[in-house]
């Protein structure tokens, strides 16, 4: 068995294979693993993820291969989800005794940063997706049957613009990588079913205390068990096709591998390159890929010469920065800051499309202005050093109509098959959904071998009120 690309939906695929009994190569071009969810060291010596990802409780599979490659006590889940406002002002939401959809309504209700009108219009909005079960009937457009925009729906359901920009947007934009104005509605209200409304512990946010390249180590281990590997800085320039069938993949240095299963877990605009012109052009499968459109996002490092952030995180209202990690308390079992021995931060700017074309130090500068708002503190630290990194392509865009471009992990080329967040998961491109993809092709694999198994884990079961509202939808 091969494998193509050792981010999250090979690496999970790989683990799930080699616990069946397979011995798998795994070929990384990079020479780190983790794809787009990975951690590099800088020149001077600090360890830097690419962008900073976290978990939810929601996320079912993730969780499960952390378990599986020993890394589940390297995350840390915090209960409490802390916002911001440019005028300093604070506000907290968190779970309560009462039994979903309502064990957030207490602290929604005190949230401070939202007036009256605001909250009784998400409230509203909130509830017609909670007495669904998650699917309100009114998602389709009325002219294209294809599903309409997030920000189309939340119109509709007639939220104020500051609901919009204040609690809609912030967490959507956050966790889907996309503008409202871009989002299939069904994915947005599957994020507020699935993390805030569904269960008490699906919004839980987990983030790792270990630089992200470090969470991959058990991978190696998992497939030596079996007689496998991984190889690093081992490009493939592409599959050779011979009477219709997968029957090697070229290495970037001209030697050929082979096997009797090939998986490719690489992003949708490379498949197409590693396959021969006249397939791609006759398989709808892998010619339609170019409709999946790309979304980026930026990572802003700074190290201050001193404590300015006591808080693990943060989320930034009315900013372009969306969320302030606080690296050094994240990084340590106790204490909040560096001990004036000075703090790193790290923040994340999603769907960052406006960032593009403006330099390293035009980002650092307008992070540090609104930074100076949120934490007074850093008017009167240094700014010790500082870096950008951008992510071009970072996820696929989950705009209307994109789930019918999403390919099953069961190629229509015999002896390939496909894993990456971009596959058809019933999830947006997460790291939940590249693990999904990774289970589902792995259990492919495993169908055509004629040794069936089932990796796939299933979401949280609802609770409370919304089981049961849940329940009656689906009956």
């Amino acid at each position: 068995m091969i494998v193509i690309g050792g981010g999250l939906a090979g690496l999970s695929s790989a683990v799930a294979l080699a616990e069946a009994g397979f011995r798998v190569r795994l070929l990384e071009k990079r020479p780190h693993l983790g794809g787009r969810a990975t951690s590099y060291v800088l020149p001077g010596g600090e360890h830097v993820d690419n962008c900073q990802h976290v978990t939810l409780g929601c996320c079912t599979n993730l969780e499960d291969f952390y378990r599986r490659v020993g890394a589940a006590d390297q995350i840390r889940f915090f209960d409490r989800l802390l916002f911001a406002a440019p005028d300093g002002q604070r506000g907290a939401i968190a779970s309560a005794a009462l039994p979903p959809p309502l064990h957030m309504a207490p602290s929604f209700m005190s949230f401070p940063l939202l007036g009256w009108a605001d909250k009784r219009a998400i409230a509203q909005a909130l509830l017609s997706i909670a007495v669904s079960g998650g699917r309100p009937a009114d998602l389709a457009s009325d002219f294209a049957g294809e599903n309409i925009t997030m920000l189309a729906w939340l119109e509709k359901h007639r939220q104020p613009k500051r609901a919009i920009r204040r609690f809609w947007e912030v967490i959507l934009v956050s966790a889907l990588d996309e503008e409202l104005d871009h989002i299939d509605a069904r994915y947005g209200i599957d994020v507020f079913w699935k993390a805030f409304l569904s269960t008490r512990s699906g919004y839980r946010v987990g983030i790792p205390r270990v630089p992200l390249g470090d969470l991959y180590e058990g991978c190696r281990k998992s497939l030596a068990a079996q007689g496998g590997e991984v190889q690093l800085r081992a490009g493939a320039r592409g599959f050779l096709v011979a009477d219709g069938r997968v029957k090697g993949v070229e290495r970037e240095e001209g030697s050929v591998e082979t096997a009797d299963y090939y998986l490719a877990s690489v992003t949708q605009d490379v498949l197409p390159e590693l396959l021969p012109a006249e397939i791609v052009q006759r398989e709808p499968v892998f010619l339609n890929l170019r409709n999946l459109r790309a979304s980026p996002i930026t990572g802003v490092h700074l190290w201050f010469d001193r404590t300015v952030m006591s808080e693990p995180f943060l989320t930034l209202l009315d900013s372009t920065t969306q969320w302030v990690f606080n690296k050094t308390h994240l990084s340590r079992s106790e204490g909040a800051g560096g001990e004036d021995g000075g703090q790193y931060l790290q923040l994340v700017i999603s769907a960052s499309y406006s960032l593009a074309s403006r330099s390293r130090q035009d980002i650092i500068a307008l992070c540090l202005e609104e930074l100076r708002d949120v934490l007074p503190t850093t008017r009167e630290a240094t700014l010790v050093k500082g870096t950008v990194v951008k992510e071009m392509s970072a996820t696929f865009s989950p705009a209307p109509g994109s789930d019918q471009w999403r390919p099953l992990q069961k190629s229509p080329l015999p002896g390939l098959f496909l894993a990456g967040d971009w596959t058809s998961t019933g999830w947006p491109s997460t790291m939940e959904g590249a693990v999904r993809s990774g289970y589902l092709a792995a259990e492919a694999i495993l169908s055509e071998a004629g040794t069936p198994r089932k990796f796939l884990q299933p979401d949280l079961r609802a609770e409370g009120l919304a089981r049961l509202w849940a329940r009656g939808c689906r009956e």
